[in-house]
């Protein structure tokens, strides 16, 4: 219904911001990355929106970029994934980073945003393989080259090497080695 809001910026109260528009007041809850782009108070303004009703409530979201709600509007359809866990995620990481997170399949990425724990890190990981949209996924598509490289992360991960260390051992690999041969070129790779 509201899909943008332009005006005078009147308050900045984390992750609230109170937006005049011709003499209306909206409250909107705004994810950090957006917050923090904010021009000063008595500034204008201009936020793309996604609103909500609910039996209790009407809330307002607003976003800097389309990314940012497209991402936003993707994570609320996740089952057990409401606007405020949204908005944290959001806040925690940028949209590239939860882009690469999905791709690369990191759980640890994820639990480390508050109010995220395993099970929700997991069933987010795998409902929104795909569906981040290839604008949102550009940026990790750059960092694993295939589906083997992705299976070779994640077993590397497993394995209990961290992020920094499977990146490394991905770096020294061919690229058109296979999983089972890239898992162990990149072990090797790692114990030298």
């Amino acid at each position: 219904m509201i899909g943008k809001l332009t005006g005078t910026l009147l308050e900045k109260n984390p992750p609230e911001v109170l937006v005049d528009c011709h003499g209306v007041g909206y409250e909107v809850q705004v994810p950090m990355s957006t917050f923090y782009n904010l021009p000063h108070l008595g500034e204008k303004v201009s936020l793309l929106t996604h609103f909500i009703v609910r039996e209790d409530a009407q809330l307002l979201y607003g976003f800097a970029t389309a990314p940012e709600r497209q991402t936003f509007r993707a994570l609320i359809k996740i089952t057990g994934v409401g606007p405020r866990m949204a908005l944290s995620l959001l806040s925690g990481l940028s949209i590239d980073e939860l882009a690469q997170a999905v791709a690369l399949q990191e759980v640890g990425r994820l639990v480390k945003v508050p109010g995220i724990g395993k099970k929700t890190a997991e069933r987010l990981l795998l409902e929104l393989k795909g569906k981040l949209g290839d604008a949102v996924v550009s940026g990790a598509a750059t960092q694993v080259k295939s589906d083997a490289q992705s299976d070779i992360l994640q077993a590397l991960l497993a394995l209990g090497y961290n992020d920094k260390e499977a990146a490394v051992g991905l770096k020294a690999l061919p690229a058109d080695v296979g999983v089972s041969d890239g898992i162990k070129l990149a072990i090797k790779a790692l114990t030298k």
